[in-house]
C-alpha cells in the first residue's frame, strides 16, 4: 500500500471516525468511559499508524484449528404475510436440508448470512430456514404504520411459519434473534428454543453499554466501503473492525468482514429497532411447555455472560450451555460448537421429563477475560 490511503485514514480518524462516536460520548458514568476508550482505541489503531503497519497483511486462518467452510448463501426467496388490520410484511429467507425444521434468526444489524458457517453442519438432519428479519438483509423494512414491538414481530413470524408450512419449528436465535426466539416459544409457536446470548436480560447501564458498542460498530460500518475493505486486509485494521464482536478475529476472512460491515451499514431498521429495545420488560414470565437452551460466550464483550443468571431466574428449567472463549458472535468463533449445541437442543428430552427431574441449572458466571473488564459494565454492581 502506498502513502495516499494512510493519509486518507488519518483524516478520517480525526474527523469522521471521531464524530461518528458522538452518541457514545453523550452517555454518562462507566458507559461514557467505555465509549471514550473504544473511540481512542479505534483512532489509535486506524488513524495514527505508520504505512508499514497498515500495509501488513492480516492472518486469515489460524492453522491450529479446523473450521468447517461456510457455504455461500444462495439467492433469497421471499414470502409475504399479512396480520389482521396491518399492511403486508415481506421476509427474505433461504431453505436447505431435510429433516425436522429449524429456523435461524440473526442479531441486530446482521442478516441470515450470520449463520453461513453453521448451516452446512445442520442440513444433514434438519430442514434449515435462515431468515432476514424485517428491515435487515434483503427483507424490506416494516411498512409505515406497522408497530415494531416484539408482540407484532412474533405474530408476523408466526404467519411466516404458517406460509412456509412450518408447524412449530425448532427456533434458534442470536442476540436480538435470541430474544425473539424466546418470545416465539412463549407464544407456543416453537417446538424448542435455543437462544445464543439473548438480548433483553440487561440492567439499564448494561443496555446503554451494549447500545454504545453497537452504535460504534454501525458508525465504523458507514465508512466508505473501499476503506473498510482495505482495512480488513491489515492486521490492526482487521482487529479494529472485528475485535469487539468476535473473539478469534484472525479466523474471520477479510471478505467476511466486508460482508458483515455491509449488512450493518445497510440495516435500515437498525435505529428503529434500538428505539424499540429501550422498552422495559422485554421478556417476562416462564416458558413452561417446551425445551429451552440458552448458550452464552464466556468472553462476550457486548452482553456480559453474567446476564445469563437473570435469564435463569425467569426460565428456571432451561438448559444452560457455556461457550468457552467465544465472544458475542460465537457462530464465527466456534461454528462447530454452536452446531453441536443446536443438535443437542433439538434432540432434547421432552419438557415433562426435564421438569420431572426437578433440577435447576447451575449458573456459575465465568470470569471476564483479561483486558475486557475495563471496557464493560461490572454486573456485580448492578
Amino acid at each position: 500500500m502506498g502513502e495516499r490511503p494512510v493519509m486518507m485514514l488519518n483524516v478520517l480518524s480525526l474527523s469522521s471516525v471521531t464524530s461518528a462516536f458522538t452518541p457514545i460520548t453523550r452517555l454518562g458514568g462507566g458507559v461514557f468511559r467505555a465509549g471514550t476508550q473504544i473511540v481512542g482505541k479505534v483512532c489509535d489503531w486506524v488513524g495514527g499508524l505508520p504505512a508499514a503497519a497498515l500495509a501488513m497483511p492480516a492472518p486469515l486462518v489460524n492453522p491450529g484449528r479446523t473450521i468447517a467452510p461456510a457455504v455461500p448463501s444462495a439467492a433469497a426467496s421471499f414470502v409475504e404475510v399479512r396480520l389482521p388490520g396491518l399492511p403486508p410484511m415481506t421476509v427474505a429467507y433461504e431453505r436447505r436440508g431435510t429433516g425436522e425444521p429449524v429456523v435461524l434468526l440473526h442479531g441486530l444489524g446482521s442478516n441470515r448470512q450470520a449463520w453461513d458457517a453453521v448451516v452446512p453442519l445442520l442440513t444433514g438432519e434438519h430442514d434449515v430456514i435462515t431468515v432476514d428479519l424485517p428491515g435487515f438483509g434483503e427483507s424490506p423494512d416494516l411498512p409505515d404504520g406497522q408497530p415494531r414491538d416484539l408482540a407484532t414481530v412474533v405474530a408476523g413470524l408466526g404467519a411466516v411459519f404458517t406460509a412456509l408450512g412450518l408447524e412449530r419449528p425448532h427456533v434458534v436465535g442470536h442476540s436480538l434473534g435470541g430474544l425473539i426466539a424466546l418470545r416465539l416459544g412463549q407464544a407456543g409457536l416453537a417446538r424448542s428454543v435455543t437462544a445464543v446470548a439473548p438480548a433483553g436480560f440487561w440492567s439499564q447501564t448494561e443496555r446503554w453499554y451494549a447500545f454504545a458498542v453497537l452504535n460504534a460498530a454501525r458508525q465504523i460500518a458507514r465508512l466508505p466501503e473501499p476503506i473498510t475493505a482495505w482495512l480488513s486486509q491489515t492486521i490492526v485494521g482487521h482487529a479494529a473492525l472485528t475485535g469487539t464482536l468476535y473473539m478469534r478475529a484472525d479466523e474471520f476472512a477479510p471478505e467476511a468482514v466486508a460482508a458483515a460491515l455491509r449488512a450493518l451499514r445497510q440495516a435500515v431498521a437498525f435505529e428503529a429497532t434500538m428505539r424499540a429495545g429501550r422498552e422495559r420488560d422485554l421478556f417476562v414470565g416462564d416458558i413452561p411447555d417446551l425445551p429451552v437452551t440458552i448458550a452464552w460466550g464466556t468472553a462476550d464483550r457486548v452482553l456480559p455472560a453474567c446476564q445469563a443468571a437473570r435469564a435463569a431466574a425467569v426460565i428456571p428449567m432451561m438448559r444452560m450451555v457455556w461457550l468457552p472463549e467465544c465472544s458475542h458472535v460465537p457462530m464465527n468463533d466456534a461454528p462447530q460448537l454452536v452446531a453441536q449445541v443446536i443438535q443437542q437442543a433439538t434432540a432434547a428430552s421432552s419438557t415433562a421429563e426435564r421438569r420431572g427431574a426437578d433440577s435447576r441449572p447451575e449458573i456459575a458466571i465465568p470470569r471476564q477475560p483479561t483486558g475486557v473488564s475495563s471496557l464493560m459494565p461490572d454486573c456485580s454492581t448492578m
